[in-house]
């Protein structure tokens, strides 16, 4: 993989293959290297490029508001030159920034793959993220590292792999504090549900039985929502399938992506 920094240095990604751009926007709860294990098999098809998220690896942050990150993509898709038939793929809020660019512009994508992603939270969710704003606004992101890490796996992963939640903290960390905060922010407010049916791409939603951040149900909806979105569960697996389960990720997304 090689990195890339738009013009303006506002904006940097990694990308690997050739082909039809395949375009990956990572969660809030885990940077671009969680689709490390799967990016090989993708860009053995497809010219892979993952973003890093505003407050990630040197991209700027943005004002909080999801409309603020769908034109961040807007962005870089003109700055590293994607094709209007690019896939674009999300995890998490990086699903849910993803869905909002598709929203907004429907014909600058060919496909749309949604991982553990949610159109709008209950308000129990939207407390969590207020309370970790709060947080972080007072004391910086060691106040939530430990629950924020926990929240990408579920119990069982974690007793298998002590060093998991380490990891993913150790990640967190090296966020910009405010870009955190206004990330939260923009989950908070924003509510893409209505707006689900302006989706015209082929879209594939698939979700982690054990996922704690973006449960189930909340998948449920964007599939319900988007005409003719296929919809797919992966038993035993938490909110981030390409990094706790590369393999049946791959596999699972393998019809959709046309992977041999």
């Amino acid at each position: 993989m090689h990195t890339m920094t738009s013009a303006d240095g506002s904006i940097t990604a990694v990308r690997a293959g050739q082909g039809r751009d395949l375009f990956i926007v990572h969660s809030l709860l885990a940077d671009r290297t969680a689709f490390d294990a799967v990016v090989p098999a993708l860009a053995a098809r497809y010219r892979v490029t993952l973003v890093n998220l505003p407050g990630f690896h040197g991209s700027r942050p943005v004002a909080a508001g999801i409309e603020n990150y769908a034109a961040f993509i807007g962005r870089a898709f003109a700055a590293f030159e994607i094709g209007n038939d690019a896939i674009l793929a999300g995890n998490g809020f990086g699903g849910t920034v993803a869905l909002a660019y598709a929203q907004t512009a429907p014909t600058a994508i060919g496909k749309l793959l949604l991982c553990d992603v949610a159109a709008a939270f209950p308000e129990e969710g939207k407390q969590a993220f207020r309370v970790m704003a709060e947080k972080v606004t007072a004391g910086g992101l060691g106040e939530i590292a430990t629950i924020a890490a926990n929240r990408v796996y579920h119990a069982a992963y974690v007793a298998q792999n002590p060093g998991a939640i380490e990891e993913r903290k150790r990640v967190l960390l090296a966020i910009d504090p405010g870009a955190f905060v206004a990330a939260c922010q923009s989950l908070v407010s924003c509510d893409l549900v209505p707006r689900l049916a302006n989706v015209t791409a082929p879209t594939f939603v698939m979700y982690g039985a054990l996922d704690q951040a973006t449960p189930p149900p909340l998948n449920k909806i964007i599939a319900a929502g988007i005409p003719g979105a296929a919809l797919i569960e992966l038993p035993d697996c938490g909110h981030c399938p390409p990094l706790e389960r590369p393999q049946e990720f791959l596999k699972a997304v393998g019809p959709f992506l046309g992977l041999a």
